[in-house]
């Protein structure tokens, strides 16, 4: 893939509150986002799936409710956060409106990222929302999220939305064009660096302060959702984001800095699935499904024979032939209980038999590993 916003497939794109909001009034910057709206509506035309990671809300919220002072106490910023969130999601449900798209909220806490369940149930839901046009908009649930379960930056939160989603392209929309070999406010010497492909440690140590108004974040949180970013398989960029149409921008100037993977974010996928996970179980398949899997096709409970373990929705578990030999690895769609009654039946049947209708995959071929061994007999 070519360095160009114009030819992802996914992207997540992360703005920052000294964008969103003037930090002398608090009020929203309405003709910056009516210029982001215009590159979201051009990104969604392109065929595009796009998700905005956006913060704001606390900023907006604080003016509403008349704080004066720079700090908040925790209690303070989760009452801003309230407030604001419903002027901020407003706003991008307004404005995209006019161009026929649909916005969803959802807000997430840290927890959502490590609880396997929440994780999926946040990524099934994005998911869907992609596939049928829409366009999420995520911030952290800042009303609710102590001190102990925080993201505490929204860098890292878009990172991890594109692992959810396996995005190819992170954009972080920053006050600054770039990384630089020093903090170019400090240093007049500093040198834009354009490309990155590995995080070494003279490039970590490059991450330097914040210096917006609003924004809790800065180089060295950029830097870590790099590591994130690239270890799924996903290209970053820092830009600036403070021109007018800062998406369309990326494109057309050379002051910024790609961040890239030296894998896509299938096979990173694949390889974590493969090397990185401790199966829970294993399910036995019949030679049907074999052929299936080898035509690239998903696994279905029809051709499944046989469950082991104890294992819970979204687990890893090995997959086997009749004499036990493992072939593939992949993350199941039920637990080991609502697995073994579905053993063998058709998707039709699931919602007699469960009493819900899920997943008409086993594992769906996304989730799913060959290993070396499908090939030899």
């Amino acid at each position: 893939m070519n360095n160009r916003i114009a030819e992802a497939k996914c992207l997540v794109v992360k703005i920052g509150s000294a964008l969103l909001v003037d930090p002398q009034s608090g009020a929203l910057h309405r003709e910056w986002l009516l210029s982001l709206v215009d590159d979201i509506v051009a990104a969604v035309r392109r065929g595009q799936r796009l998700v905005l990671v956006s913060s704001g809300a606390i900023a907006l919220g604080r003016r509403h409710l008349g704080f004066k002072t720079q700090t908040l106490h925790l209690e303070e910023k989760q009452a801003a956060a309230a407030v604001g969130q419903i002027l901020l999601a407003h706003a991008y449900q307004e404005m995209l409106k006019a161009h026929g798209i649909t916005v969803a909220q959802i807000l997430l806490t840290l927890d959502d990222s490590e609880n396997r369940k929440r994780y999926l149930n946040a990524k099934n839901t994005l998911e869907t929302l992609l596939r049928l046009g829409a366009v999420p908009v995520i911030n952290e649930n800042d009303s609710v999220a102590t001190a102990e379960i925080r993201y505490g930056d929204n860098d890292r939160l878009a990172a991890r939305v594109a692992q959810m989603v396996s995005a190819d392209t992170l954009v972080l929309l920053s006050d600054v064009d770039g990384l630089y070999t020093a903090n170019p406010v400090l240093d007049p010497q500093a040198r834009l660096i354009p490309e990155v492909t590995e995080l070494t440690p003279d490039i970590l140590r490059m991450g330097g302060a914040s210096h917006s108004a609003y924004g809790s974040g800065g180089m060295t949180t950029k830097l870590a959702a790099a590591k994130i970013a690239l270890a799924s398989g996903c290209r970053m960029v820092i830009a600036a984001g403070k021109p007018l149409h800062p998406l369309k921008r990326i494109d057309a100037v050379q002051e910024k800095t790609w961040f890239l993977p030296s894998l896509t974010p299938e096979s990173a996928r694949k390889s974590w699935i493969a090397q990185h996970l401790q199966p829970k179980g294993s399910i036995q398949i019949d030679a049907g499904a074999i052929e299936a899997l080898k035509r690239g096709k998903s696994l279905l409970a029809v051709g499944v024979r046989a469950i082991q373990g104890d294992f819970r929705k979204g687990d890893a578990v090995c997959i086997l032939n009749s004499d036990h030999k493992e072939l593939a690895r992949g993350l199941i769609n039920y637990p080991a209980a609502e697995a073994r009654k579905i053993t063998g039946q058709k998707s039709s049947e699931f919602e007699k038999i469960l009493g819900y209708c899920g997943s008409e995959e086993m594992i769906h071929r996304d989730d799913l590993v060959l290993l070396p061994s499908m090939a030899s007999p």
